[in-house]
């Protein structure tokens, strides 16, 4: 699946490991509003589980996780 949505912000966290995105996806997010959407970028190979867990304790709508050649790619909405 490819997200066709807008996409409001776009953080590129490659090249950062564990708990770098999370915490830059976090103060990012907190900046933007409910139902925007942030785009991020991550090469750490434990992103996937790390934005999972992350999105179902903040509430964030993780819509779409694709990794291509090494690039992780989460399509998130904010949620509150």
């Amino acid at each position: 699946m490819k997200f066709e949505g807008q996409v409001n912000e776009t953080l590129d966290t490659r090249g950062l490991y564990c708990p770098l995105p999370i915490l830059r996806a976090s103060r990012t997010i907190e900046e933007m509003d409910k139902g925007e959407v942030l785009k991020l970028l991550s090469t750490d190979l434990g992103s996937k589980r790390d934005f999972e867990a992350w999105c179902r304790k903040t509430g964030n709508k993780l819509i779409e996780s694709v990794e291509e050649d090494g690039v992780f790619t989460y399509i998130i909405e904010k949620a509150k």
